[in-house]
Formats: structure tokens, sequence, C-alpha cells
């Protein structure tokens, strides 16, 4: 669990960070013998920067609960 605490935390901070991620598509128009045209497309793909918080806070639960069960005390 504290492997995946730690991840969620990594990625939240990332999304947090960059807001998305954008990738390059080619694309062939046209090909017609010798003759081939591309064209590139641009794709953004925004992410919420709640779901970067909750994926952050998400990930901290699990690191305090890891925590906890190492330590052998339970809260309640």
């Amino acid at each position: 669990m504290k492997r995946i605490g730690a991840v969620l935390v990594a990625v939240g901070v990332l999304v947090l960070l960059f807001g998305g991620f954008r990738y390059n598509r080619e694309r062939t128009l046209i090909d017609v013998g010798p003759i081939k045209a591309t064209t590139t497309e641009h794709h953004q793909v925004p992410i919420s920067p709640i779901l970067g918080g909750v994926a952050i806070l998400a990930g901290l639960v699990l690191l305090a609960s890891s925590r906890r069960s190492l330590t052998g005390k339970d809260v309640g």
C-alpha cells in the first residue's frame, strides 16, 4: 500500500504541474502512386486539477494508513 500511495502522490503532483498531456498523430491525406501528402495533428488531453488533488489526498491517506498498520496502533 505504501508504494501505491507514493505513486498516487507523485501522479497528483505531476497533474497539478502540467495539467494534461499532448500527443501528435501523423495522418495521410493523399496517397496516389509516388505522391504522398501527410499532415501532423496536434492533440491536447486536459486533466482537471481537482483530479490531481484527489490523487494526492488518496495517496496521503494510503501512506498514513500503511504507517499506522506498521506500528500496530489502531485509532478508534
